[in-house]
């Protein structure tokens, strides 16, 4: 019997209404058990996210089984003559999403969308698991082969289906991998790059895939032990991950005004002044003052603007022009000492000349609490990568970019980059999203178009809510401006974006929704789930109402990257390829015996060790 051609034995019924893309079947008496043999293969009837086709003229339509309920229930409902259970019907509900021509022996242009629609009376079929594999792997092109797929699961409406992903359209068109905790996101992850680089990674293969994950928990460096170069902030002795290289002169002034004053500073707008000020003649001015050539004291105050960039004097060989060009986001280095030194001079000045006792007390306070922040900052251990001074042996931004995209050393041919943040606090995490988020961008703007076509680059973002929430909270806005960034502009420059969350509704609605591929995991919470709905593409009402009800590593593969809309299982991995992510057992836990003096020693050691 040929593919895609009616066939009385997978008849299951007749269409009694079509709405729209909804179509509502009329199951056939004689269907006892729900369920048709065929070919040596039981076919369950009705189950959600199962597919159904319907045959129109030399087309074959397709919908997702959504529901399936009795006549006189439908009739209740509609305020209509309940039928006698003697004569009541099962209807199964359906929501068509696709159709395309078939092409024997193995080929259907299968498009999304529905331009022609079914009548009634027209008979419903199953889709036998063959017709399904050619649905599932997108063979719909002229060549019969669609190229850059990845095994990413199997599907649930027939296991013997490998599940595909357009790896091109998942990494480059920016994704986002939903669900609630326990639901198995990180192992979903895994699952992907473990795939990417067993289908592509051979031994005479050059293939060499640039993907930067921020890891906020330290979980996956156990996953990607010979996959991965792994990056930690203030790594341990005898670690596998190297210190990152991530020095403050790398920061934009939004993100240097967000280290250091935060988001509770009354003063923020005389605050931010001081230090994008201090930031400029940083990088831009020497710390001389300009009294050395002017009497301040035969003036009256209103009459000298301090703030005035003639009153201080340029560098050698600076030129006008480029004190108008200045641009304080630049990567330039600069003097921690000299950005430090500028504000207690400028302090020192205006004390003397704006007698700030008598009219303005509360400027000596701003630039007092920029000051005690900076001494904190240098003097905390956990953040000696980040404050450091610059000096001749300090790492130019060549080398710094190399952590990320490069080889940092030929020792080191690992194509994953991992940067583990799970020690640093939550205002730090963020703010080193922020920094390597605009870092690779602005690295891929100033590529030519070829360059950018070498060497495109996937960021993955896990706890995606942390970095660029909706509530737009003061201490997430440098991180959040570079997400939003990635996600509105990184598709052209090649840099694709991949979200990760547990709380999808807490995530910022313009990143969220220029995510062009999803896989949505069990979702419990209400919220997450109207919150996703309004982003998922195609009519997918059958499908999002199971997000509930999902088991672990089962989820909702939607979008550019999918053949079709579906509801897959993610791959199983063995052990050692899963992140470090499982749970801890309480029972086994509370096994070993009460905690002893020493081992609660042990960690406030660390603890006092750790804030200095």
């Amino acid at each position: 019997m040929e593919l895609f051609s009616p066939n009385e034995n997978l008849s299951i019924g007749r269409i009694i209404e079509v709405k729209g893309p909804q179509i509502r079947v009329e199951l056939e008496e004689d269907i006892d058990e729900l369920n048709r043999l065929y070919a040596g293969e039981v076919y369950p009837i009705g189950q959600f996210g199962s597919i159904v086709k319907i045959h129109y003229r030399r087309k074959v339509l397709f919908a997702f089984v959504s529901r399936l309920r009795m006549v006189s229930e439908i009739e209740f409902e509609d305020e209509r003559p309940v039928l006698p259970a003697t004569q009541d019907a099962r209807v199964l509900e359906a929501n068509l999403f696709g159709g395309g021509y078939y092409h024997p022996p193995d080929r259907v242009d299968f498009n999304r969308g529905v331009h022609d629609y079914p009548l009634p009376q027209q008979k419903v079929y199953l889709t036998t698991s063959e017709e399904l594999q050619l649905l599932y792997k997108g063979i719909h092109n002229t060549s019969g082969k669609q190229d850059s797929l990845i095994p990413i699961g199997e599907y649930v409406s027939s296991s013997k289906s490998e599940c595909f992903a357009n790896a091109d359209k998942l990494f480059g068109h920016h994704s986002a991998i939903l669900g609630s905790t326990g639901s198995g996101k990180s192992a979903t992850v895994a699952s992907m790059l473990h795939s990417l680089l067993e289908e592509y990674n051979g031994e005479d293969s050059d293939f060499s895939p640039k993907v930067v994950l921020i890891d906020p928990h330290g979980e996956y460096a156990s996953a990607f032990e010979n996959d991965a170069i792994i990056f930690n902030c203030s790594p341990e002795e005898n670690s596998v991950a190297n210190e990152l290289k991530l020095p403050y002169w790398l920061m934009s002034g939004e993100e240097l005004r967000e280290l250091i004053i935060g988001k509770t500073e009354r003063e923020a707008t005389s605050q931010n002044n001081i230090v994008y000020k201090a930031l400029e003649h940083s990088r831009l001015v020497e710390k001389s003052w300009i009294e050395e050539t002017k009497e301040w004291e035969g003036e009256e105050v209103d009459d000298c603007d301090i703030d005035h960039p003639e009153n201080h004097r340029l560098k050698e060989g600076t030129t006008q022009e480029q004190v108008q060009n200045f641009n304080r986001d630049k990567p330039h280095p600069f003097k921690l000492n000299e950005f430090e030194n500028h504000i207690k001079q400028e302090q020192e000045m205006r004390v003397k000349h704006r007698k700030w006792e008598k009219k303005a007390p509360s400027k000596r306070s701003s630039y007092e609490s920029i000051l005690d922040k900076l001494k904190v900052l240098r003097n905390d251990p956990r953040r000696k990568f980040l404050m450091e001074e610059y000096s001749d042996d300090s790492p130019d931004l060549e080398e710094i970019l190399q952590q990320f995209i490069g080889n940092p050393s030929e020792l080191d041919d690992k194509p994953l980059r991992i940067v583990d943040i799970s020690n640093m606090p939550n205002e730090i995490a963020g703010l080193l999203t922020s920094m390597i988020a605009r870092l690779l961008f602005e690295y891929k703007t100033w590529q030519k178009a070829e360059e950018r076509k070498k060497d495109p680059i996937l960021t993955i973002c896990e706890e995606a809510h942390k970095y660029v929430p909706r509530s737009g909270k003061a201490q997430y806005q440098a991180a959040q401006k570079s997400i939003k960034r990635i996600a509105k502009e990184g598709r052209k420059y090649g840099l694709g974006l991949m979200l990760v969350s547990q709380r999808p509704s807490d995530i910022d609605s313009t990143v969220l929704s220029q995510c062009n591929s999803w896989i949505v995991l069990r979702l419990t919470n209400e919220s997450d789930q109207t919150h996703v709905k309004q982003f998922l593409p195609d009519n997918l009402q059958g499908l999002t109402s199971m997000l509930p009800a999902l088991t672990r590593r089962e989820g909702i593969f939607v979008g550019e990257a999918a053949s079709i809309p579906s509801r897959i299982f993610i791959k199983e991995l063995e052990d050692k390829k899963l992140p470090d992510s499982s749970d801890i057992k309480f029972i086994k836990g509370w096994e070993n015996g009460p905690t002893t003096s020493d081992e609660i020693a042990k960690v406030t050691e660390r603890w006092r060790n750790d804030n200095g």
